[in-house]
């Protein structure tokens, strides 16, 4: 009988908010239309896997053979592209200024001599720097067709004085490094950034989420109306909003009239057990949607893999977890103040900035020891890493199944802690409807 009660109050609850999600379209946007748009539009903006043709600038001094060999390399780089010839550093400092170009290579007008003469012939990389993707890549991309042309006129001379090619390039080079690539040698960015940049944002949206659901209720002092609905099933299910006479009578009122009124909407007696039910069926719809929208995630950064079955079911219980436990953050961020404004000021404050230290895109260890404690409290952190050992490095499952275990347990811990704040939300209505 207990457990038929129990489910009761999950549906009634479940069907609550189905009404209010179809008649405001704004939070029915935010479960289904915001999320499915960002996922697809971030999987668009990766849909190029690589960086190529970054345009630069080339000023020659010289106008040699020798420095049209280099713009030539330059130009044959996969990862540049020369967009202009320029005959001033300032039209040239110019075009950079305005992202016509990110860097300007200067050829020297003694260059081919220096050469020639076996004297240091340097080129002279500019680059906006403040763009670190960019100005890193171009930089690779100069530093090789630098080596490369530098070994070949190095080559070449030691050929004329009589050394066998052979012997000229292992002279020239005797040591060498064989780069292997460990993980993702493709350098696909739609698989380092797109896939973990999803869930990053997917998290800011469902902490929203779990700050507005029970938020709107403490807002417009429904929240004891919504228990009693889930408990006993005696209020109507009519969604009215209050009219702008009705508003302004209320306002009118004095506060013994508010309070004797909040009173009146207070349960007599609430039980936790019901408010679980019944805040999972409140968030039934949201944690729906997103579990669509994990499986559609880990199927995009998935489909030209192949990936251990048993990595993709702990990826996806992870990212599961992951938007539950962000649902019942925002909540608690909301219940603890008893304002739906400071709630989503404190997620947003939290969820906003989680991604800069979850280490994917700045190294961790090199993060401080007061940044690496705040990573290790963020969510976000954890599943990251599973997300990145599993669908990118491959790594056994046993390395990555305490933080699915982890994100388990601090998901069922924060739905109990939902319902004790829920509970003492109820207790206090002279707090119902602060902003």
């Amino acid at each position: 009988m207990h457990l038929t009660k129990l489910s009761e109050a999950f549906l009634r609850s479940a069907a609550y908010e189905r009404r209010f999600l179809a008649k405001n379209h704004w939070d029915f946007s935010m479960v289904v239309w915001i999320p499915l748009a960002t996922v697809l539009l971030i999987w668009w903006i990766f849909s190029q896997t690589q960086i190529t043709d970054l345009p630069i600038g080339v000023i020659d001094q010289d106008n040699s053979a020798v420095a049209n060999t280099a713009v030539r390399y330059l130009e044959a780089s996969p990862t540049l592209t020369v967009r202009q010839l320029y005959y001033s550093q300032a039209d040239a400092e110019a075009a950079i200024l305005q992202r016509d170009i990110y860097a300007v290579v200067i050829i020297p007008e003694d260059f081919s001599r220096n050469i020639l003469s076996s004297q240091p012939a340097p080129l002279t990389l500019q680059v906006n720097a403040q763009y670190g993707t960019h100005s890193g890549i171009i930089q690779a991309g100069v530093q090789a067709v630098a080596s490369t042309l530098s070994a070949g006129v190095e080559i070449k001379r030691l050929v004329k004085q009589g050394v066998a090619p052979s012997q000229a390039t292992t002279a020239y080079a005797p040591i060498s490094v064989q780069r292997i690539s460990l993980f993702n040698a493709a350098t696909n960015y739609q698989q380092f950034l797109a896939s973990t940049v999803i869930p990053a944002l997917l998290h800011i949206l469902a902490m929203v989420i779990g700050a507005t659901t029970i938020g709107r209720e403490l807002r417009d002092k429904n929240i004891g109306r919504w228990y009693r609905f889930i408990d006993t099933e005696k209020p109507n299910l009519t969604l009215s909003k209050p009219s702008k006479t009705t508003s302004s009578l209320s306002t009118k009122q004095n506060s013994s009239d508010n309070k004797a009124s909040s009173n009146a909407k207070m349960p007599n007696s609430v039980s936790l057990s019901v408010l679980v039910f019944g805040l999972l069926g409140k968030y039934f719809w949201p944690i729906l949607a997103y579990s669509l929208w994990s499986a559609l995630i880990l199927w995009l950064a998935t489909s030209n893999q192949n990936i251990n079955i048993m990595s993709l079911v702990a990826v996806y219980a992870g990212f599961l977890c992951l938007m539950i436990l962000s649902f019942w953050l925002g909540a608690i961020f909301t219940l603890n103040s008893f304002s739906l404004r400071m709630g989503l000021s404190t997620t947003g404050f939290i969820s906003a900035p989680s991604y800069a230290f979850a280490g994917v895109t700045f190294p961790y260890i090199a993060i401080s020891d007061s940044a690496q404690y705040w990573s290790n409290a963020l969510p976000l952190t954890h599943y990251l890493k599973l997300h990145i050992a599993q669908l990118q490095m491959q790594a056994p499952i046993a390395i990555s199944l305490p933080i699915v275990y982890g994100l388990m347990l601090a998901t069922v811990i924060a739905l109990v802690l939902t319902a004790l704040l829920t509970k003492r939300a109820l207790a206090h209505p002279e707090r119902w409807g602060a902003r």
